[in-house]
């Protein structure tokens, strides 16, 4: 049996509710997790939503662990903790700690090999450190709550769990950067890890990529947040539900035009230009809608595909868990979730050389387990540096990732000091090169592409693949996201890469993964989150009721992009940990539908035993209000779910707490009083979660992202204003902040690259250039 890529990394879990989700990830690919609980076990184990009285967020969340029990109260178990983090790699602490008289900023003090990530939901510094958050306070404090909605009237928040499982994902991230790290020096890490700065960073970033087709259109400056237009990927109903197009592409537009019937009114050429397409959509749209109304979905998207229309169903969550694809491909598990109990479940995001990495043993009863380690620790190998450098410093990558996704994973590994290379072609540049008319560059290419150098090469010509061949046997990893087969057809599917350097990672992603009957499709985000059932969840009552449009408000998310990149950043570099360790290289991928349905696991699983009229099914009663506040469009969340917290508001606008709807209704006209900062920090003193909707220049000027230092100035040449930009993944006691080297032309560094590493002289370099096999954005130096 292979071995697994994080096979005996030891983990001390001592996280409770949302951050299991980070242990869980760890556990996926192979490291020991044992879980700390209490006496009686995790208050998490009962809350709600539960199936058969078990908690259906830590059954998922909880997989692939052991569970010990040591109790706070005795002397011995804490002992005992203290013996289990002596021999562990990472520890993993969202305030357990100081139950069993220690903390975690001591235990990383004592033992100083040891990765201690400290997750709060805003960090141990800053004004707003002692406030709470669930995922709807997230969405509203990170800006993602401001996009999102109609274009007035109330905001709509995403689904419930996206929040936090992005969070999650920058933590496992961050830990195992960490890990990596003291792999290098042989020195451990503390991480004040907060839950705020990794939503701001991490989901729908105001001020990182935005998407191509943002890339060309969207001022920084002057944007407020909310959504433009809710239609740019329009919707339409049909004879059983619903189906999305995304039509980008001239071809696209041809596709559809021809599908229609040739309507003589859209043959002029201007159509096929986006703007004039989108201005005259209102009237092409009357078309699509007859077309489609006796339709059922899947004839439409069967259609759609003989004509090269980009379409998608609107599924339901429950309708994917039961997709022939996911079933074929294992992303789907028959799981006993809980004793006596089978339901389908999402396995996890990680496939491994084919196969996918996840959901192995369901979430272990209280205490099943010993306070040990089950196997022998990794073997370490020698140190190689000292502490306060990059952790990446000696890998190499040749980056082939495109728009945001890819871009982001080479990003991830540039900015903890990787050599990333990033390769592209003159003929078909990186999308995200696409700028306002005027300008070089775009931001969201300046952002999401920094501390890269560029490589300008011709991968279809012989001499290229010749050239990229050579570059490959120097390289740790090669990191690409195309659609599936792209890579093969170029010449360098794995096991070319593999015959090339026997040690390399293949890591990326694409839209619906490398097999399946869906793998072909087109990959367009919007696509993607229709098919997986998280534009149907993406809705409100409170939204305004409109005939002429449906009630589905997530067309201007990039979800999930970012977190993509974090997802196959933490699996390429389990990868890379492995390879060190044992010599053995991987081909690693991510299918960033699967992604979308991991991130809502709890939904989908509750939404699937709900389907299926499975008994004592519970769901979240949470109320996550989206409240008025005084002035000019400005809200504020409020989430109550427990009896204590129907309390807490009861006292606080002095009102009866028998009846939750009256005060809900209440808590509008309160906040509709006050500005949502005077709110939300009251409703915080009462003891609720609570937060103002912030829009990108409020991120700027918030007190604790502020006092967090999240972002520093970053300038380019190229751009004119100054760029705020993420100071790096997390607060890091060990590892410097990000490096803000600007990100390249293309071909910015094409004689270099060639000259250092491949040893090619000046006249050879300018050959190939002269050929078309190489291109550079710089002229020759002159001789003297």
């Amino acid at each position: 049996m292979p071995e697994k890529l994080l096979d005996g990394v030891r983990v001390v879990d001592l996280s409770v509710a949302d951050a299991d989700a980070v242990t869980r990830l760890l556990a996926d690919l192979g490291a020991d997790v044992l879980k700390v609980e209490p006496p009686g076990g995790s208050p998490a184990r009962t809350a709600l939503p539960t199936l058969a009285g078990a908690g259906i967020s830590f059954a998922v969340h909880n997989a692939n662990k052991r569970s010990t029990v040591l109790d706070p109260d005795r002397d011995g178990d804490c002992r005992r903790l203290l013996d289990l983090a002596a021999t562990a790699d990472i520890l993993v602490d969202t305030g357990q700690t100081a139950a069993y008289g220690t903390s975690g900023t001591d235990l990383a003090d004592r033992y100083p090999h040891l990765v201690v990530l400290s997750i709060s939901d805003f960090g141990a510094t800053g004004p707003r450190s002692s406030w709470r958050a669930t995922d709807a306070v997230l969405y509203a404090m990170s800006g993602a709550l401001s996009r999102t909605g109609p274009t007035v009237g109330t905001p709509v928040l995403p689904p419930i769990g996206i929040a936090s499982a992005t969070a999650a994902a920058q933590a496992a991230w961050v830990a195992l950067a960490a890990y990596y790290n003291r792999l290098r020096c042989g020195t451990g890490d503390y991480i004040d890890f907060s839950r705020f700065d990794a939503v701001v960073m991490a989901l729908d970033p105001a001020f990182g990529a935005h998407g191509q087709a943002a890339a060309g259109v969207r001022s920084g400056s002057r944007w407020r947040g909310r959504p433009k237009n809710q239609d740019a990927y329009p919707i339409y109903p049909c004879q059983d539900g619903y189906v999305r197009l995304c039509v980008m592409a001239p071809r696209q537009w041809r596709g559809l035009r021809r599908w229609l019937g040739e309507p003589g009114d859209f043959q002029d050429p201007k159509y096929e230009a986006i703007g004039a397409r989108f201005a005259a959509w209102p009237q092409i749209s009357v078309l699509v809608q007859a077309l489609f109304a006796g339709k059922t979905m899947k004839e439409l998207v069967a259609a759609g595909q003989a004509h090269g229309v980009p379409i998608a169903a609107v599924l339901t969550p429950a309708r994917i868990l039961a997709s022939e694809h996911f079933e074929q491909v294992g992303a789907i598990t028959d799981a006993e979730l809980v004793p006596g109990v089978h339901t389908p479940v999402p396995t996890g995001y990680f496939v491994v050389d084919g196969e996918h990495c996840g959901f192995r043993t369901p979430a272990p009863t209280v205490g099943h387990d010993e306070p040990r380690w089950t196997a022998d620790p990794a073997p370490a190998p020698p140190t190689s540096g000292a502490a306060g450098d990059y952790p990446f410093r000696n890998l190499r990558i040749l980056d082939l990732g495109i728009i945001v996704a890819g871009g982001e994973l080479g990003r991830l590994f540039g900015d903890l000091g990787a050599d990333v290379i990033k390769v592209e072609s003159a003929e078909y540049p990186d999308g995200l090169r696409q700028a306002r008319a005027g300008d070089a560059m775009s931001e969201s290419f300046a952002w999401t592409h920094r501390n890269h150098r560029a490589l300008g090469i011709d991968l279809r010509s012989v001499k290229g693949k010749e050239i990229f061949s050579r570059l490959v046997t120097q390289a740790d990893a090669v990191f690409a996201n195309f659609k599936p087969g792209t890579l093969g057809s170029l010449g360098f599917d794995y096991d070319t890469l593999v015959a090339l350097n026997p040690r390399i990672v293949l890591a990326g992603s694409s839209a619906f993964g490398n097999t399946g009957p869906w793998s072909t499709r087109l990959g367009y985000g919007p696509l993607v989150r229709a098919t997986t059932g998280a534009t149907r969840a993406w809705t409100s009552d409170d939204a305004p009721a409109d005939g002429a449009r449906h009630a589905f408000y997530d067309a201007t998310t990039i979800f999930p992009d970012h977190v993509v990149g974090r997802i196959a950043a933490t699996l390429a570099l389990a990868a890379l940990i492995r390879r060190d360790r044992a010599g053995q290289g991987a081909h690693v991928h991510i299918s960033q539908a699967e992604v979308v349905v991991n991130q809502l696991d709890t939904l989908f699983v509750t939404e699937a035993a709900l389907a299926a009229g499975m008994a004592e099914v519970h769901a979240d009663t949470s109320v996550h209000a989206v409240c008025p506040c005084a002035g000019d469009d400005e809200w504020c969340v409020v989430s109550i779910g427990t009896e204590a917290e129907w309390d807490c508001l009861a006292s606080l606008l002095v009102q009866p707490a028998d009846d939750c709807g009256k005060l809900v209704a209440e808590l509008k006209r309160w906040t509709g009083a006050r500005t949502a900062v005077q709110a939300a920090q009251m409703l915080q003193d009462a003891g609720l979660a609570a937060g103002p909707m912030n829009r990108p220049p409020d991120i700027l000027e918030d007190p604790q992202l502020i006092e967090r230092k999240l972002f520093s100035d970053m300038t380019h040449p190229l751009i004119a204003r100054v760029l705020p930009a993420e100071t790096g993944p997390a607060p890091f006691r060990h590892i410097p902040p990000a490096p803000q080297r600007p990100a390249p032309q293309p071909g910015q560094d094409t004689r270099a690259i060639c000259a250092r590493l491949l040893g090619m002289s000046p006249d050879e370099v300018q050959r190939w250039i002269d050929e078309g096999v190489l291109f550079a954005a710089d002229e020759p130096e002159a001789g003297p």
